[in-house]
């Protein structure tokens, strides 16, 4: 398995560090656990920001930065602790933490308070995440006071509080060729289990367990979680964009939508596959089906550096406006239609978002105001959709029908790499896949 080198992080810190204004300091949080229901608590999930700054998978650490000192990377984090580690399990301790993730100091994070008066002390700017964490913000706030009033001990306090985020973002926005290929492997895994999952589909079935098939393959295959919330969404549910319910039975002649992917290594895949649950389309579904695989063809044509988001969704929308008017769902004139944008009516959502370590990942879409033209490094979903629902005044035959096809894409120096090309998407593909599964 591909792993980021400890070195890259260090690197990582360097690079924000040199962005930062003259005689500052950044604080930025590690997650805390969060309870699910009394004694309990989710699986933990580290922050992004502070996971990219660090690889360190602990709650309640601290990460401080200072570009005005001899000891610019500083970690707090929780010590060690034999009765706890009994309960709650191992930790790294400080001492590790320092060596093993290349830190310049370490220290037990009941020293945080006592340590930030003095990192902070004198400093002409702080940057950190205001209204992340709202409990940090009020430690932050409640140091900034100490120093404040503190004159007659020798205290000033940093005078601008700077917001961290941006900065961090729009490094993230660009992947690493690790990054990278922790990501292939990820998408990998994912279409892997999109496949296992239309092998398994069958009348009778559920769709939670379809769900299940799809958790077991990113588990057995190093991807113990999911990235978000697994949609399986049969029949009438797929018109349900984040439907997570995944309670009903699959119905002989519907179609199931299907929006999972895995998480490796904190960096998420996000896959949607749309097919019948019988493994046969019919006429209906396949004229739907096939608008929305052309209007993502069409749009990937316009995924290469230099190209934009929105011309993308411009020409999805022509060939999704134009496909409905030949199956008679729209009405009227082409170009009345695409002017308001008729099609909006069954294609509700945008035609993609970034890809990293969040599903929906960070990083602007403008630029002083200005769409911001695609370059390599970048990660995108290019996923577009017709949703038919059962209350809609659409052609009966069509009603209950709800269609996304969703891929992941590299941009590179010559255009794009699909990160999740291997999982079926043509009806002849799905339909081989799925009649394979029976004949086993």
């Amino acid at each position: 398995m591909v792993e980021i080198d400890k070195s890259e992080f260090k690197a990582r810190r360097e690079r924000l560090l040199a962005q930062m204004d003259a005689n500052s300091v950044a604080i930025i949080p590690a997650a805390s656990e969060v309870t699910r229901s009394r004694d309990t608590e989710y699986a933990f999930r580290q922050d992004s920001d502070f996971l990219y700054l660090t690889g360190f998978n602990e709650s309640d650490a601290v990460l401080v930065l200072s570009n005005n000192s001899d000891i610019p990377s500083t970690l707090f984090c929780l010590d060690k602790d034999k009765l706890a580690e009994i309960w709650h399990g191992r930790r790294i301790g400080f001492d590790k933490a320092k060596s093993d993730y290349l830190f310049d100091e370490a220290y037990p994070l009941s020293e945080l308070n006592d340590k930030l008066v003095t990192m902070l002390n004198e400093k002409d700017a702080i940057y950190f995440a205001q209204g992340a964490y709202p409990s940090f913000d009020t430690k932050v706030f409640s140091l900034l006071g100490t120093l404040r009033s503190g004159s007659r001990k020798g205290f000033k306090a940093p005078s601008a509080i700077k917001e961290i985020r941006g900065l961090i973002h729009e490094m993230r926005l660009f992947k690493s060729p690790r990054e990278v290929n922790i990501m292939r492997e990820g998408c990998e895994i994912s279409a892997r289990g999109h496949m296992r999952a239309m092998r398994y589909s069958h009348p009778g079935a559920t769709e939670f367990q379809l769900e299940a098939e799809l958790h077991h393959h990113y588990a057995m295959n190093g991807a113990p979680y999911p990235a978000y919330g697994t949609i399986v969404g049969s029949g009438d549910n797929a018109n349900i964009l984040h439907y997570t319910q995944n309670s009903d039975v699959l119905k002989d002649g519907d179609l199931v939508l299907i929006d999972s992917g895995s998480e490796l290594q904190g960096y998420a895949a996000d896959i949607t596959r749309t097919f019948p649950v019988n493994g046969q389309f019919s006429e209906p579904q396949a004229a739907l089906y096939n608008i929305v695989l052309k209007a993502q063809e069409v749009a990937f044509e316009e995924v290469k550096p230099g190209g934009f988001m929105s011309h993308a969704n411009k020409r999805a929308m022509e060939v999704m406006t134009q496909g409905l008017l030949d199956l008679g769902i729209l009405t009227g004139d082409f170009d009345e239609l695409m002017a308001k944008g008729a099609c909006k009516e069954y294609y509700m959502h945008g035609l993609g978002h970034w890809l990293g370590l969040d599903v929906h990942d960070v990083g602007d879409y403008k630029q002083n105001n200005v769409e911001r033209a695609f370059e390599p490094g970048m990660v995108l979903t290019i996923e577009p959709g017709l949703y038919i629902s059962e209350d809609s005044n659409a052609p009966q035959q069509y009603k209950g029908i709800g269609i996304r096809i969703e891929d992941n894409l590299l941009i590179t120096e010559s255009g794009h790499e699909n990160l999740t090309l291997s999982v079926p998407k043509t009806i002849n593909d799905i339909e081989i896949l799925m009649q394979s599964a029976k004949n086993a």
